[in-house]
């Protein structure tokens, strides 16, 4: 049997270290989570599902959290660098292990710029910022000045985390605890200096767009955005002190914090509006034109002190989770490489241990996403599907560990696996219907564009490890993107005038489609001995390479 990955530390010294403990695990998955959608998701909720936008955040966390618990059992059990991208590469081989992995970093390396616009965009408060963005088409997108701002803020987040991984670890936890810390101020100061109940019924109601208002706010407004990021204690898996006792916690800990936060957050924005931001409709209400929601907010309360702390915020908070995610995306590359599907450049590491090349190219990529993306909500939508898409591959590597695996050691245990996989992967795909066509055309075409880059990698041979493919295994994946696709585009939630799936059938059919594919995957996935074969060679020396 040929050998899919290379033995760790080949040609890659000084490698990765072992340093992070359960704090910063939590906080590097925290830090993620409570990031710039805590700024602006609450805002953004509010005007697609009016006051019923409660129900959208608990949906969300709900499916999160089942997510999240399928990523737990894996992250303890395999506890590798990049390892959401690198699980169904251990389950299906070359082919699915490449798609899962692209999925992935793309993910991660576009969550970066989306903070730094966040932080510009709550700059327009200072007359010093009005020059970086402009009103168009009723967003703020960037001017050319912004622009420049903007790259230099990446430049900024990047050089941070050529730190150490023990220091950034540190850097990051100190910084989450501001971000936690400032949300829940947020919550008691208006929950105490302004709580208008009438605010619930307000405007054209609780519930004025029905269920697809609700369930199109979960994937769309930014709720499943501002949720992501628990899988970061799974990216940092190989430089985790104790990965098998402080990952599942970890995971778990960080998505039920979120989940509180964020829902608290939405119920105080509401209830202290004013009437002036309130009008006949929450769609066209004047509050959806705040480039600051919360900070103008309490400067409408007369809680100015309040707002030059959140104006700060602004600042620390995506800051902070965009240096976590360049740090993740990094080390996805790093996994990535160590598969063989990208340059073994990506394994190269300084003498702090840190991925450089990884650190550069996202930092690249980062900057790049500033010219067809200008403005936060503009990324919101594209960030949102290739993250569950992402989380897609979790759930089938579960299942396939389960059935072929069931000896495996397994720190954290999910109860009742056998029915939540299956469902976890159901889940996947109902936020990737959620979000629409309009949406989900373009991370088709971002598909597409890694695909070649895949292949120019096994063409030129820019990595001298050739994974098996193994085609069979994925023989599904083709079906399961092309048929997403057109469940997607004949949906109420696609283009056509007369879809084909109305409103609730076409969740019917995403679910029974879920479920063909996911026991297919389940059928065809690699036997046994060969996913043994790779854990033996690559997963058990990582856990044990500690520098």
């Amino acid at each position: 049997m040929a050998l899919s990955e290379k033995a760790p530390g080949a040609g890659t010294k000084p490698g990765l270290r072992r340093e992070i403990g359960f704090v910063g695990l939590i906080w590097a998955s925290e830090g993620s989570i409570i990031g710039s959608g805590w700024l602006f998701g609450a805002q953004g909720a509010l005007a697609a599902a009016g006051p019923a936008a409660i129900i959208s955040w608990a949906i969300g966390g709900v499916a999160i959290l089942i997510l999240a618990l399928v990523h737990a059992e894996l992250g303890g059990m395999y506890p590798v660098s990049g390892g959401t991208a690198r699980f169904p590469h251990y389950a299906y081989g070359g082919a699915a292990g490449a798609s899962f992995g692209w999925f992935s970093w793309l993910q991660a390396a576009t969550v970066a710029p989306i903070e730094v616009l966040a932080m510009i965009t709550y700059g327009q408060h200072y007359s010093w910022g009005h020059g970086w963005e402009k009103i168009k088409g009723g967003e703020h997108v960037l001017t050319g000045s912004g622009i420049a701002v903007a790259v230099g803020l990446m430049a900024a987040i990047t050089a941070i985390n050529f730190l150490s991984i023990r220091l950034l670890a540190r850097t990051n936890s100190a910084a989450t605890w501001w971000k936690v810390g400032i949300p829940l101020l947020t919550v008691f100061v208006f929950a105490i200096a302004q709580f208008h109940t009438a605010n619930f019924t307000a405007a054209d109601g609780f519930n004025p767009y029905g269920a697809k208002g609700i369930l199109s706010a979960v994937s769309t407004s930014g709720i499943i955005f501002a949720l992501l990021g628990f899988e970061q204690a799974d990216q940092l898996a190989g430089e985790s002190a104790n990965p098998k006792r402080d990952i599942p916690r970890a995971v778990i800990g960080s998505i039920i914090i979120g989940i509180i936060i964020y829902i608290l957050l939405q119920v105080v924005f509401l209830a202290a509006l004013p009437a002036s931001q309130i009008g006949h409709t929450w769609a066209n209400s004047a509050f959806n034109a705040l480039s600051g929601p919360f900070a103008q907010v309490a400067t409408l309360i007369s809680l100015g002190w309040l707002a030059t702390i959140l104006y700060l915020d602004a600042v620390i908070s995506p800051a902070g989770t965009g240096l976590i995610y360049i740090t993740g995306s990094s080390r996805v590359s790093y996994g990535l490489s160590r598969n063989g599907y990208v340059p073994t450049a990506f394994e190269r590491t300084n003498k702090r241990g840190v991925p450089w090349v990884g650190l550069i190219t996202a930092f690249v990529i980062g900057c790049i996403c500033f010219l067809p993306f200008p403005s936060w909500r503009s990324l919101v939508g594209l960030i949102t599907s290739a993250s569950v898409l992402m989380y897609a591959g979790a759930p089938l590597s579960f299942g396939v560990f389960r059935s072929r695996l069931p000896d495996a050691h397994r720190p954290y245990r999910l109860p009742g696996g056998s029915w939540m996989s299956p469902l976890a992967f159901v889940v996947a795909n109902l936020l990737i219907l959620w979000s629409g066509w309009t949406t989900d055309w373009k991370l088709g075409v971002a598909i597409l564009i890694g695909y070649v880059i895949l292949v120019a990698n096994r063409v030129f041979k820019m990595n001298p490890i050739t994974p098996e493919l193994d085609m069979r295994a994925a023989q599904w994946l083709p079906a399961y993107l092309v048929g997403m696709g057109l469940i997607v585009y004949l949906s109420d939630f696609g283009p056509l005038k007369h879809p084909w799936f109305p409103l609730w059938w076409d969740m019917v059919a995403t679910a029974v489609f879920s479920l063909v594919i996911y026991y297919w995957a389940m059928a065809v996935a690699l036997p046994a001995e060969k996913i043994q074969y790779m854990i033996d060679q690559v997963v058990v020396p990582e856990e044990e390479e500690v520098l």
